[in-house]
């Protein structure tokens, strides 16, 4: 298996935009909004910082 890393700038877009799709998620919630709205959103900012977290960064 090929050897898989994030750049760092990578790394950062995908962390913003969890960040963001979690404060969608929390919004869409609060106001009791559409269930797939909730799916989307919490799906997006789990895959996201699940990749930040699990996939090793590039160190050049």
């Amino acid at each position: 298996m090929p050897d898989v890393v994030l750049s760092p700038w990578l790394a950062t877009v995908l962390f913003v935009l969890a960040c963001l799709a979690g404060h969608r998620y929390r919004r869409v919630w609060k106001e009791e909004g559409p269930r797939w709205q909730l799916w989307v959103f919490g799906l997006t900012a789990a895959l996201c910082l699940l990749i930040v977290g699990l996939v090793p960064l590039t160190t050049n």
